[in-house]
């Protein structure tokens, strides 16, 4: 048995009913992996998450643990059972390849992709989707341990981008780990989590940034091979770029790089629309040589007064 994605109600249940559930993926939050989606708490056409804000899309049954690019998804990063229990389905042999219209047939209804389901006892099972080829670990019947392996992120089924989807349902109608007592269409509630340990939520982050000699490609930024570690004095160009999640109209990127003799490019990008993921970049072009040194690249995620995140790096210029 291997279940696509389900979009059923959410249901409220009794706190004695409810598992712990630990860390579904081998990274850190909010450093090298991030929530970027979690459960659809509104049962209408919109979408919010549990704090009603709007890190989630209509129907979304699951929480996202993101990557901030390919080239991790490649390094390995490891997907583990939230909580012990028998292995359910297991789905192995699907390529990983970014979703269009066009993948639709190919998907065939099988929005997951590779992934595994672990029932864990009293009508509570957890799924874990978009796994890599032929990277997973276990199969149908097998026992397993909270932590066990259970394979790699991948970028198989309906996944735009690499990373975990987790599902958590009871009795066959999903959950949500961050408000399992919550009402049906609410949000903002308080109380007990799912969770073993505490995820912060984070309206939006900034997952990468680099320096380039050029304003790079999208492409090349999700695929993590846009940054380079050293420029030369001869470079017609020295840029900085952050490649963000969870903006919303009117915030703004800010992007700072100083040097040996002070600062040489600020300023501030004003987001016009809604953007899931998204990059920008501020840079210089050069008309006399760069100076020896270090140079630090700053990019700053502002919501009005409130920064919502900021990442610093390094470049050494020879």
């Amino acid at each position: 048995m291997f279940r696509a994605l389900l979009a059923l109600p959410l249901m409220a249940l009794p706190a004695t009913a409810q598992p712990r559930l630990e860390l579904p993926i081998d990274c850190i939050p909010g450093e090298s992996c991030f929530i970027q989606n979690y459960v659809d708490r509104d049962t209408g056409p919109g979408a919010r998450d549990y704090t009603c804000l709007g890190l989630s899309y209509d129907g979304h049954k699951g929480t996202d643990f993101g990557l901030p690019s390919l080239a991790r998804m490649l390094e390995g990063v490891e997907v583990r059972a939230a909580a012990p229990g028998t292995v359910k389905g297991v789905r192995n042999d699907m390529i990983d390849k970014l979703y269009t219209e066009a993948e639709d047939a190919r998907i065939d209804g099988r929005d997951c992709g590779n992934g595994v389901v672990i029932d864990h006892g009293e009508g509570w099972e957890t799924q874990y989707c978009h796994m890599r080829q032929h990277s997973v670990r276990v199969r149908s019947g097998d026992q397993v341990k909270v932590g066990a392996p259970l394979g790699l992120v991948g970028l198989s089924g309906r996944s735009q981008f690499p990373h975990l989807h987790i599902s958590v349902r009871h009795n066959g109608e999903p959950v949500d780990p961050f408000t399992p007592d919550a009402r049906i269409g609410t949000c903002g509630g308080t109380g007990p989590t799912l969770w073993a340990d505490d995820l912060a939520y984070a309206p939006g982050g900034v997952m990468s940034v680099g320096f380039a000699d050029h304003v790079p490609s999208y492409a090349d930024i999700k695929a993590g091979t846009a940054a380079v570690p050293v420029l030369h004095q001869d470079a017609g160009a020295i840029v900085l770029w952050g490649f963000a999640f969870g903006g919303r109209e009117g915030d703004e990127i800010e992007i700072e790089i100083t040097g040996p003799d002070g600062p040489v490019v600020q300023g501030r990008q004003v987001l016009d629309k809604p953007q899931a993921q998204f990059f920008r970049a501020n840079g210089k072009r050069l008309r006399a040589p760069l100076a020896k040194g270090k140079y630090q690249g700053t990019v700053t995620f502002w919501r009005g007064d409130d920064r919502i995140d900021s990442r610093t790096i390094t470049l050494r210029v020879d």
